[in-house]
């Protein structure tokens, strides 16, 4: 399965306290993807308050199949090849 930037996924994503079933924001390319298996995503979390100098208030949550307020925090993670990354939209 392919995907590209910006599609919004369902992913494992590991993380300080252990791994944790969330959505992720696909943020390689396809230029990257032409010769590499693995895809880059980058954390999304509905913690919207005490935001960071990174961090990116999605302008649209919804229209992305979140059901609440979202926020794409710089936290990114290279995931290997795998079909169980089912994307939300």
């Amino acid at each position: 399965m392919s995907f590209n930037p910006g599609d919004v996924v369902t992913v494992d994503f590991p993380g300080v306290t252990g791994i944790k079933r969330r959505p992720a924001l696909v943020i390689s390319s396809a230029a990257y993807h032409a010769s590499r298996p693995d895809t880059i995503v980058g954390l999304i979390t509905t913690r919207t308050t005490g935001l960071g100098s990174t961090d990116y208030l999605l302008k649209d949550s919804a229209a992305a199949g979140l059901r609440v307020e979202s926020v794409f925090r710089s936290f990114i993670v290279t995931l290997p090849p795998s079909g169980d990354l089912p994307a939300l939209t």
